[in-house]
């Protein structure tokens, strides 16, 4: 059974293309198989990745508006994960589905048809733009559960009561079984009593697990991106790959538990 993981924050900076490539090749030296998807036109996951979006001429745009396979677009990266890639094109998306019937479905359907396609991975994650609009809520709805990486700071949560009721749309409306994973600590410095603070509010303030442990702030990550790999690949030793891998361990063992039952109120804002 495949996995689907969306990674949201319509707040950037917060590491959240980061989380996607390093859980990504965290997964993957699990021995798990992993398709990572850029929904973001900035392309900085593909980016990240060791590819250039301007070499490319077919990316996740032309999947999702112009109804290319998948397979035709998937690339093989170095840190032993997939990628279906974007390029600023994608920022076309947004106009071109707003006005298409069932768009919110085109990410749920690209995986089915992958599926159909005999194309199996045991994870699929889904890097959603900074933003709350058509893109984010199609990966919401294609989606089993989210993880919302937030950066220890009092302003980065001031966004999160709207994903959330985001999220609560989105299983009223196309996605009854989407469940929020938890909260993914961020440039986290355990120096500051300030950061486990912010971390204490939001988990009171919005019932919403802390996926431990928190991912510390490093150069480390900076560096990452110019060598085109993840820092599992670039810094193995380091703090940050070392929290990335626990972090992969613990996502494993999440998506093991059977369905939560939901409550008609259940992510919303307490």
């Amino acid at each position: 059974m495949t996995t689907t993981l969306a990674i949201a924050n319509q707040k950037g900076g917060v590491a959240k293309t980061t989380t996607v490539a390093s859980v990504g090749a965290a997964l993957a030296e699990l021995g798990q198989s992993v398709l990572l998807v850029d929904l973001d036109p900035q392309s900085c996951l593909t980016f990240s990745l060791g590819i250039d979006p301007e070499d490319l001429e077919l990316s996740v745009h032309h999947v999702l508006t112009k109804g290319l396979d998948p397979t035709e677009v998937i690339i093989e990266t170095d840190d032993g994960v997939d990628l279906v890639p974007a390029t600023i094109e994608l920022a076309r998306a947004e106009a071109e589905l707003l006005t298409r019937t069932g768009r919110e479905h085109v990410l749920k359907t690209m995986i089915e048809t992958l599926a159909e396609d005999e194309v199996e991975y045991d994870w699929v994650i889904l890097d959603c733009p900074p933003s709350l609009g058509v893109l984010t809520v199609a990966a919401l709805t294609a989606a089993d559960g989210v993880l919302i990486p937030l950066q220890c700071e009092t302003l980065s949560h001031r966004g999160v009561g709207q994903l959330l009721d985001t999220v609560h749309d989105v299983r009223r409306f196309t996605n009854r079984g989407l469940e929020v994973w938890g909260v993914l600590p961020t440039l986290y410095d355990g120096r500051t009593n300030h950061a486990r603070a912010v971390l204490d509010t939001i988990s009171e303030t919005y019932d919403l697990e802390v996926v431990e442990p928190p991912i510390p702030k490093t150069i480390k990550f900076a560096e990452a991106p110019a060598a085109g790999r993840s820092i599992l690949a670039t810094s193995r030793s380091s703090k940050g790959a070392q929290a990335y891998r626990e972090v992969a361990s613990h996502l494993v063992e999440r998506s093991q538990r059977p369905k939560a039952k939901k409550s008609r109120k259940a992510g919303r804002r307490s």
